[in-house]
């Protein structure tokens, strides 16, 4: 057997070596193992949900929650809206050359919310109890929907989409339209949306770049994004008091052009109306941006047109077309002949009846059209027994009137032909548009389309 060499190491009989002593145990292998730390006894914590009381709060709390969401989405607009869109239709082919000598009917639809046709792209939309509908512009054929369980106000064309305005009560709960909405009128894709302050029986009117709700008390204009950019009036729940530059006065009718507003006022104490001229766009929304304020000649003025820097007013009393310059000065007065009825009360939703021309405005007047150099406002030609104003169609002047259609020459008036066109039995006002072939009419509640 071998002996230990130092160090630990044996010397097997072969001569190796063999590291640490074979068989020797570990110094504390024999030491008894340190006994392991009693463990402290966990008290188990009562659940807050082993209560019978506290389970029926819990099935309580869940409840609620889904009743209040329930709740909340039947009372939302989504819950209320229905929305159905489509792709882009087909461009249309282009207009002829010259009006032809005769229309054909080619459909018609109920549109009682729209004052004038809504046409733009390659679509026609109508407006009609609570629908907007995109209809193809040569059958009529609806493409897209959108509708809510509330009424339409009004309906326009702005900005290449179809702005509508619903009835709902407003700030303060006072009834009005309050409820606006922008719609590509191509797709039906929505496109803004807000809660505005519009009153009952609001119309629409613009100069391209804005919008403005009328109303005889308030007018709100809104950029495309539908962010208001002016209130002028009586302001519903008014934050900063003190900004605006008359208090208590009615408004009879309004116009815009050129990022301008202009505004017939009826203000107590003043000894006749007043023509106020203000910015669309003023540096704060609640502060309007006055460019100027005239007291006119008498009472019951009625707004006509702006265009550029130009205003034309009518003045019943005097019977006179008076122009004012961007500085609110009279520049000209032109005698009016018109019948007194014509006059005697304010356009409906306070918006003139007017079109505009690459060459002139065309004002209706109940009874007659006139023309208007769109340059500064001067009177050129007055068409008798229309039943609106003009528009280009097939690049000429197409006049509504009695019986059919005139295609005048814009320049004198002079009559180039007539058309004929059934309306069967409808002798009220017309308001044109046209897409391409397609010549539209809204006759009332009804639009009409020809080609």
């Amino acid at each position: 057997m071998s002996e230990p060499e130092a160090g630990g190491r044996h010397r097997r009989p072969d001569g190796g070596e063999v590291a640490g002593p074979i068989g020797a145990e570990d110094v504390l292998a024999g030491a008894p193992a340190p006994a392991p730390a009693p463990e402290r006894p966990r008290r188990e914590r009562p659940s807050p949900w082993n209560r019978p009381r506290d389970r029926v709060v819990a099935v309580l709390i869940v409840v609620v929650v889904a009743v209040t969401g329930v709740v909340i989405w039947a009372g939302s607009a989504s819950r209320a809206t229905i929305q159905e869109t489509s792709a882009p239709g087909a461009p249309l082919p282009p207009a002829p050359a010259t009006v032809p000598p005769t229309l054909r009917e080619l459909w018609q639809a109920p549109s009682d919310s729209a004052p004038v046709p809504i046409a733009e792209g390659t679509a026609v939309a109508t407006a009609n109890g609570g629908e907007i509908a995109g209809r193809d512009p040569l059958t009529g054929e609806v493409r897209w929907r959108y509708a809510r369980d509330l009424t339409l106000c009004t309906a326009a064309e702005a900005w290449g989409r179809v702005l509508a305005v619903y009835r709902k009560d407003g700030v303060n709960g006072e009834s009005g339209c309050s409820e606006v909405i922008g719609l590509g009128i191509d797709t039906g894709l929505r496109k803004a949306q807000r809660t505005g302050s519009a009153p009952l029986g609001t119309r629409l009117v613009t100069d391209g770049s804005q919008v403005t709700a009328t109303g005889p008390e308030l007018l709100v204009t809104w950029r495309d994004d539908l962010v208001e950019t002016n209130e002028y009036g009586k302001v519903p729940a008014l934050v900063n008091p003190n900004k605006q530059p008359r208090t208590g006065c009615t408004y009879g009718s309004v116009a815009m052009a050129s990022g301008r507003l202009g505004v017939i006022e009826r203000c107590p104490g003043d000894p006749g109306d007043r023509l106020t001229v203000m910015k669309s766009v003023p540096k704060e929304s609640d502060e309007p941006q006055v460019s100027f304020s005239a007291i006119v000649a008498g009472h019951n003025a009625k707004m006509v047109a702006m265009s550029g820097d130009h205003t034309a007013v009518a003045l019943p009393d005097q019977r006179l077309l008076v122009l004012y310059d961007a500085d609110g000065e009279q520049t000209a007065a032109y005698p009016l002949d018109l019948p007194a009825s014509d006059l005697a009360q304010d356009p409906a939703g306070l918006a003139p009846v007017t079109s505009t021309t690459s060459a002139n405005v065309y004002w209706f007047t109940g009874s007659k059209m006139m023309a208007l150099s769109r340059d500064n406002l001067t009177p050129l030609w007055t068409l008798n027994s229309a039943l609106g104003p003009g528009i280009t169609f097939a690049h000429q002047l197409v006049v509504p009137i009695q019986g059919g259609l005139a295609v005048l020459n814009e320049s004198d008036g002079s009559t180039i032909r007539t058309i004929a066109v059934d309306r069967h039995g409808y002798t009220g006002p017309v308001r044109l548009a046209a897409l391409g072939p397609v010549l539209l009419e809204q006759r009332g509640n009804t639009l009409v389309a020809f080609s």
